[in-house]
């Protein structure tokens, strides 16, 4: 009599491939700069992906990875991805939800190796502004459209920052954009002058630095003491002091 050959189902999944426990889905934020615009933006994706997750039946939270005040165009320095990465690896993830290509990457290859290293592991990716899932047939060559479409944007909005600046240069003219630049003001002839009103909280910061107290606690005792934001508010972000301490302009 022949040997019966009995095939177990995959982790998750029951012998007709239906799922039996729920995707462990986690959200991935990034914004490039520390201003309070993209500030917002920020605690706004991860407010929205912490809800959309958690009032999903199916779906179980598996966390916010978020990278603040960090570029895009390569993965090296982005710290919550690799950790996501290496949590995708030791099998914590089962779906990534992100904003858009540019936000998970600005780099063609970094995308595509990244979505393909994820997919070899059975996780997928859930780009929402594209609608797409990188778990579907068509998704690698969409995605290696839209991603290369992302990453040519970027080249050409740097060539042109670049020819700009060096047009302005040779004319002897310097561009510093003062509107959120706490210290300082233009006069009528667009030269700059002290803030002094600012420059005292800006002094402070850095006084305080030197003394040791870390960015957390600075920010903690400005909004105790009812100080303003450069844009009139008292809510004052860790990430937006270490900004001011490691600006050349201030």
């Amino acid at each position: 009599m022949g040997s019966t050959l009995t095939i177990k189902a995959v982790p998750g999944f029951d012998e007709v491939g239906k799922r039996i426990s729920k995707l462990r889905v986690c959200a991935y934020c990034r914004v490039s700069t520390m201003h309070e615009e993209q500030q917002n933006s920020f605690d706004a994706q991860i407010r929205h992906y912490s809800a959309m997750i958690e009032h999903n039946p199916d779906w179980k939270f598996a966390g916010i990875y978020a990278d603040e005040g960090i570029s895009g165009k390569s993965k090296k320095n982005r710290t919550e991805f690799l950790r996501m990465i290496r949590d995708a690896e030791n099998r914590k993830l089962d779906l990534v939800i992100t904003k858009s290509i540019s936000r998970f990457a600005r780099n063609t290859a970094d995308c595509i190796e990244t979505v393909r290293l994820l997919k070899g592991w059975g996780v997928g990716v859930i780009f929402e502004k594209e609608n797409i899932n990188t778990l579907s047939a068509e998704s690698e060559l969409i995605l290696t459209i839209l991603s290369s479409i992302a990453e040519e944007e970027l080249i050409s909005t740097s060539q042109n920052i670049r020819w700009s600046n060096q047009k302005r240069f040779k004319q002897g003219k310097m561009h510093l954009v003062t509107e959120r630049f706490m210290g300082y003001d233009r006069d009528g002839k667009g030269g700059l002058v002290i803030n002094e009103e600012q420059a005292a909280i800006v002094r402070r910061v850095f006084n305080e630095s030197i003394s040791g107290k870390g960015v957390t606690l600075i920010a903690r005792d400005l909004e105790a003491d009812g100080i303003k934001n450069v844009s009139g508010g008292t809510r004052w972000q860790p990430s937006v002091i270490l900004g001011m301490l490691k600006n050349e302009n201030m």
